[in-house]
């Protein structure tokens, strides 16, 4: 283990971030998505919307908006 690692690991735990949907301020590793995992631990490869408005946001443009029919009716 690297101590330079460990060392910015440790400044990034006390660093906040407000979300750009609900407008919260959360805990910058526990409540947001890294971008990239090669990004490293800077607040800058961290995104600006948390882990709930991402996975609502997702989960909502999945959903059909109508039914279709699968089989034509004849």
């Amino acid at each position: 283990m690297n101590l330079e690692d460990e060392l910015e690991l440790e400044h990034l735990l006390f660093v906040d971030r407000r979300c750009r949907k609900c407008l919260v301020t959360k805990n910058l590793i526990a409540d947001f998505y890294k971008t990239r995992k090669d990004r490293g631990n800077v607040p800058s490869a961290y995104a600006y919307e948390c882990k709930r408005c991402s996975i609502k946001r997702v989960t909502e443009s999945r959903k059909r908006k109508e039914i279709v029919d699968i089989y034509p009716d004849w």
